[in-house]
């Protein structure tokens, strides 16, 4: 491999990173704090992908899709977990068995809907005008939109670091990940809470589906690999932890990539090696921590 192909690899493993963080930050979230296991969350994904399909269609503006997408998705959570989830919590498999089923009716939902040109077909989301040429690199041509992606996820690492860190709601979420019990003795609203955060993992998911889209396409069944990576991530990273997610995104996105080229018969078993060894170390994950209560 020449430095050229080195770089342009690790470049597509950075890409891939920030496009792993905006998926698991809000899965890393709801399984730390709500103690849920959201197995519908790459249904999310293809959902939000789909919606910004319909959005860029309808409006001709792929930015238009980057706003409503993740909106209508945190909509879908704000309904979700209250008429879901809520009674459920402390119930692992039924959780794990209503959010599987609730995939499945998202998966066959959007194969049904070739009136709205969603369908089991393959689709393609265009990239936006402006990125969708390409920049001399080390003296190769590299998509300048795949730059942006790594730009736009760390932008939202930053933003959410903010959020999660200097805000007041920021508190509240890591006192609930640290111990939702205490934090409801205390009289918070853990309820609305967990629903607002529900709300928000789900909005990223579709984020993630919209940013994703141009780069790999759309169909049913695209679901299942970004819920395998993003577990991952989470796993490596830590439950519960913003930074755990950015650290998980960072090892698992270009280890992917370096291994899809190296050793492509062996990538997905390279990522599950390096996650059996960080367990094997480090059982709560590389940032994450022992919580309270659990």
């Amino acid at each position: 491999m020449t430095f050229e192909d080195a770089l342009q690899q690790a470049l597509n493993g950075l890409s891939f990173g920030a496009l792993l963080f905006i998926l698991a930050a809000g899965l890393s979230l709801i399984f730390g704090m709500m103690d849920v296991v959201n197995l519908a969350h790459g249904a999310f994904y293809m959902l939000g992908a789909y919606v910004a399909l319909s959005v860029t269609r309808a409006t001709g503006s792929f930015w238009a899709a980057v706003v409503v997408a993740p909106l209508a998705l945190a909509v879908v959570g704000l309904a979700i977990e209250p008429l879901l989830l809520r009674r459920l919590r402390g119930r692992h498999l039924d959780q794990v068995l209503i959010t599987i089923g609730l995939s499945l009716v998202i998966a066959d939902f959007i194969r049904l809907r070739d009136d709205w040109g969603w369908g089991a077909t393959v689709r393609a989301l265009p990239f936006p005008p402006g990125l969708d040429g390409s920049i001399a690199v080390a003296g190769s041509a590299y998509p300048t939109y795949r730059l942006f992606v790594v730009a736009f996820g760390a932008g939202l690492a930053l933003l959410l670091y903010v959020l999660h860190r200097r805000t007041s709601v920021g508190a509240l979420v890591r006192a609930g990940v640290d111990d939702a019990e205490m934090l409801s003795a205390l009289g918070v609203d853990t309820d609305r809470l967990f629903t607002l955060t529900f709300a928000v993992g789900a909005g990223l998911a579709g984020l993630a589906g919209v940013v994703a889209a141009p780069v790999f396409g759309l169909q049913p069944g695209m679901d299942v690999d970004a819920l395998i990576y993003s577990l991952i991530v989470v796993v490596v990273g830590g439950l519960g932890s913003l930074s755990g997610a950015v650290a998980g995104s960072a090892v698992v996105g270009p280890a992917d990539t370096f291994g899809k080229v190296l050793f492509p018969q062996f990538a997905l078993a390279l990522i599950f090696a390096i996650m059996a060894l960080v367990l094997l170390f480090r059982p709560t994950g590389l940032l994450g921590r022992v919580r309270i209560g659990r």
